[in-house]
């Protein structure tokens, strides 16, 4: 496959890291060990490096970086745990959404919309490096998405300037799989698999909320009910498990902001059935993909579910 030179499809600029990390609220999580064996801050080692990436069951999060209800309100609170939390208990699919970070010439903040969740780029960056060098059997999908919104809305060319600039200068190219297909796990080792959810002309995995190339995705997340939302969520669970020879990265979000409700308020609803499902199925093979939530902290069966999915024989 003829590929363009990394140099050329991610160029950047030029200037030192920032330093810190902002604070992120979160509720303390440890690394829980499986009766197998497995410990949730590297589940990842278990499994062989041939397995394709695709062929997983891999918790997320969704709007990653939304733990605090005073950046936004509650309509924008999705997590409680940060990144560190998330990722030693286990989830391996980011959800970063950017604006251009307001009195920097060449930064990208983290959004909701037009609210900034107090978190920046190098932050996320940091904290994801900072975790696969002491994990560096674990793989991560980072879903990078340009959020268009508010004051600090930034056109595809100057959203692909800023991103790399952060691969080139502040020197996070080497973390990243740029590469227009999807790695096994040997391959993903140690990396953040980018998926551009952002107009560009580069040769590196394209994100989509419906089906392309690389994803098979549900993601209706408004203007329906609870048991509509859960119908879909089980009707994407059964199209993966029915088609376990697909290229295509299964994806599915169990979020979604329908109604007059909260998303804390929607999980409450959703996260039960998504538990229902996966408990009646426990000891059956199938690989689920990437599955997307809000507040996993408050939900951890479903995340050991999703987890031990990936070990039935």
């Amino acid at each position: 496959m003829s590929l363009t030179p990394r140099r050329t499809v991610l160029k950047a600029g030029a200037a030192a890291l920032a330093s810190g990390a902002l604070a992120v609220p979160a509720v303390a999580a440890e690394s829980v060990p499986r009766a197998n064996g497995v410990n949730d801050d590297e589940w990842m080692r278990h499994l062989n490096d041939h397995v394709p990436l695709t062929g997983l069951t891999i918790p997320g999060s969704h709007d990653t970086c939304c733990t605090d209800p005073m950046h936004g309100t509650e309509w924008s609170h999705t997590q409680n745990w940060g990144i560190p939390d998330q990722l030693r208990r286990g989830i391996r699919f980011l959800d970063i959404r950017c604006n251009g970070l307001a009195g920097t010439a060449s930064e990208l903040g983290i959004y909701h919309s037009d609210n900034y969740q107090y978190i920046r780029l190098q932050d996320v960056l940091n904290q994801c490096a900072s975790f696969l060098s002491a994990h560096p059997s674990e793989g991560l999908v980072m879903r990078l998405r340009n959020e268009y919104a508010g004051g600090n809305k930034l056109d595809s060319a100057e959203f692909q300037r800023r991103f790399n600039f952060y691969m080139d200068d502040f020197g996070f190219r080497r973390w990243f799989w740029t590469n227009p297909w999807w790695p096994t796990l040997g391959e993903a080792r140690g990396k953040i698999v980018l998926v551009a959810d952002f107009d560009n002309p580069w040769t590196v995995i394209q994100w989509s909320s419906g089906a392309n190339t690389w994803f098979d995705t549900q993601d209706r997340w408004d203007g329906m009910e609870n048991f509509q939302k859960a119908r879909l969520v089980t009707a994407q669970f059964d199209k993966a498990f029915l088609n376990p020879a697909a290229k295509q990265m299964f994806t599915n979000f169990t979020s979604f902001a329908g109604g007059f409700n909260f998303p804390r308020h929607n999980a409450r609803f959703i996260m039960p059935e998504v538990l229902k499902y996966l408990d009646a199925r426990k000891t059956q093979k199938a690989r689920f993909g990437i599955v997307p939530m809000d507040f996993p902290d408050q939900y951890p069966e479903v995340l050991r579910l999703l987890i031990d999915k990936n070990f039935i024989g």
